[in-house]
């Protein structure tokens, strides 16, 4: 498997020791949104934020991660599957998929903040 596309917000996580490709695509999130009745991403983003994840959270979550990434699996298979580290893996794995998708990139900021500063000499 291929690096992750980081720009794109994909990661690589291995799950019943296979690697997958996951990324929450536009897709994906709509997925979301629908399954969590929220009407747009900020929506979306603001309740990921508040840190209260549930084992339901996490296969939803995981599952359209799965899917916008070109992997067939339902959730219902994705909850009989096994992770390293349990619960805390699962947790683990949602947050840097949530990371990955609604953090922006760290060298874009840091270009954005240096665009914006005023350069010396100039007015």
């Amino acid at each position: 498997m291929s690096y992750p596309n980081k720009h794109r917000g994909e990661i690589v996580a291995e799950i019943e020791g296979k690697s997958y490709r996951l990324c929450l695509t536009l897709g994906a999130l709509a997925e979301l949104e629908s399954a969590y009745g929220d009407t747009d991403l900020l929506c979306l983003a603001q309740r990921f934020e508040k840190g209260e994840i549930s084992a339901r959270d996490a296969i939803k979550i995981i599952g359209a991660g799965l899917r916008g990434g070109g992997n067939e699996i339902k959730n219902e298979e994705l909850a009989m599957m096994q992770i390293n580290g349990g619960a805390q893996g699962y947790l683990a794995l949602v947050v840097d998929l949530l990371q990955a998708t609604f953090a922006p990139p760290q060298n874009h900021r840091q270009n954005h903040i240096q665009s914006n500063e005023p350069t010396a000499g100039k007015s």
